[in-house]
C-alpha cells in the first residue's frame, strides 16, 4: 500500500511487482477468507433483521447490533483489494479493526 505523508493508506492502489507463488497461495487464502465471509455475512444480516424491528418498535438503532454490520463491511472493504489481485499484502484471516474514511 502506498503511504503519502498526512493522509492515511490508501486500500486501493496499483502495484506493479507481483509473485506467482502468491498468486497460488491466494486460491486457498480465498477460500478461508470466503467462510469467514460467509459465515460474518449472516450473522450480519440476522443483526440487520433484528435492527429493522429494533427501529420499528423503538424508533431506534441499536448500536450493538449495528457495530457488527459495521465490522462485516470494514472486513469486506479490508480484504477486497487481496482478493480482487491489486496486491499481495495478504489480509488477516479474521476481521481486525479497521477505519474506513470517506475523502
Amino acid at each position: 500500500m502506498t503511504e503519502t505523508p498526512g493522509s492515511p493508506n490508501q486500500l486501493f492502489t496499483y502495484e506493479h511487482d507481483a509473485s506467482r507463488l502468491e498468486l497460488l497461495i491466494r486460491i486457498f487464502y480465498w477460500i478461508l477468507i470466503g467462510i469467514v465471509l460467509w459465515v460474518y455475512g449472516i450473522i450480519a444480516f440476522i443483526c440487520l433483521f433484528i435492527q429493522w424491528f429494533h427501529i420499528l418498535v423503538l424508533g431506534s438503532r441499536n448500536e450493538w447490533l449495528s457495530n457488527v454490520a459495521k465490522g462485516y463491511l470494514e472486513y469486506l472493504v479490508d480484504v477486497m483489494s487481496y482478493t480482487h489481485i491489486m496486491t499481495d499484502k495478504r489480509p488477516e484471516i479474521f476481521p481486525v479493526p479497521v477505519k474506513i474514511f470517506k475523502e
